[in-house]
């Protein structure tokens, strides 16, 4: 991996899902398993509104942007292995971008309307926010470009758009047991390379704030177990399944208050999305024993100002990883499925 100390490696809403929702889809206490859907009946269809509009853009596409940008299902590239399921902290995944000449103003604006349709609403300025601030000031879609892999309409299908800090999907549940279409990453440097320690303008460091709350009402003996020294590498995010040892305090050692806390945590790393993919996340979760089957980490290394303050933390379960990095600044990996047999292609 290369040295992160300088340089990123390749480097009002309505759809809001609130606690009562939450609850039913499948967050755990310490107590046991709460009532919840499974995460196929939970997750988005080809007629959600972003499939829906990946078909209209397939179909709109001429065979020569086809053959820049589309590819068959199980495609592999070289050094990437099967590509749709690739992700990086900074890659595009095929060469043409959004905003330009490539693609006519149409598909421009079905595209923008494909990522406005995979987030809450309430977060869709947050997210241009982000990618002006990483792209030096470009506009949405001068630094995006995207894949689709499949054929919409004519069975499994997947779009996928990447650009630096981020790599988002639209899958329809094509793939069954994956959460967010596949393994999805997401950054932010919202002050230049190196961070100051309280993240000023970090669109997600309110959800690393939320997790020190849970470190924070920890006793000593708890903290000892959930300090770690040093973090996992960059991309260290395959699952570990029902028999994997995870890094930290497990949750089933936490008292009701603690995972009270730890279910706002769960909340706010899923309120970005769209209301069918924040389901699915939970119900995935739920599939696998819940927050009660996780593990939660908090890491000295990378520590901003030392503070106490921890900018490194992950939360893990046997096929359940959201691994946030904030140091130099915020980086977050996140794989979900409900089965932990499925495979994660990542690089850092």
């Amino acid at each position: 991996m290369s040295d992160t100390s300088r340089i990123c490696p390749d480097c009002e809403g309505t759809e809001e899902l609130g606690r009562r929702d939450f609850l039913k889809v499948g967050a755990t206490t310490a107590g046991g398993l709460l009532l919840g859907t499974t995460a196929a009946q939970a997750a988005p269809t080809p007629k959600s509104k972003s499939e829906t509009l990946v078909k209209k853009l397939y179909e709109s596409m001429t065979d020569t942007q086809k053959k820049s940008v589309c590819f068959k299902w199980d495609h592999v590239a070289k050094g990437r292995g099967l590509l749709r399921t690739h992700v990086s902290n900074n890659w595009q995944i095929t060469k043409p971008q959004i905003r330009g000449n490539f693609f006519t103003k149409d598909q421009q604006e079905i595209m923008r309307a494909i990522f406005e349709g995979l987030f809450n609403p309430a977060w869709v300025k947050k997210f241009d926010k982000q990618l002006r601030d990483d792209t030096g000031g470009k506009a949405w879609g001068a630094g995006q470009s995207i894949a689709i892999f499949g054929e919409p309409g004519k069975g499994n299908f997947e779009l996928v758009m990447t650009g630096r800090h981020m790599t988002v999907r639209a899958d329809g549940n094509s793939e069954k047991h994956v959460a967010l279409g596949g393994p999805i990453f997401h950054g932010h440097a919202a002050q230049g390379f190196n961070e100051k320690p309280d993240h000023p303008g970090n669109i997600f460091w309110h959800q690393a704030l939320e997790a020190n709350k849970v470190y924070k009402m920890l006793d000593g003996k708890q903290r000892k177990l959930a300090l770690e020294r040093r973090r996992p590498g960059e991309s260290s995010v395959a699952f570990r399944g029902k028999k994997g040892e995870f890094p930290g305090i497990p949750v089933s050692e936490l008292s009701k208050d603690q995972v009270g806390a730890l279910e706002k945590v769960l909340m706010s790393l899923v309120e970005p999305y769209r209301k069918e993919d924040k389901a699915e996340v939970l119900a995935s979760l739920k599939a696998q024993g819940g927050l009660d089957a996780c593990s939660l980490a908090f890491y000295r290394d990378g520590d901003l100002g030392d503070d106490g303050v921890w900018d490194n933390w992950r939360l893990e379960g046997p096929a359940f990883v959201w691994y946030f990095r904030g140091a130099p600044h915020v980086h977050i990996w996140i794989n979900v499925a409900s089965d932990p047999s499925v495979k994660l292609n990542a690089r850092g």
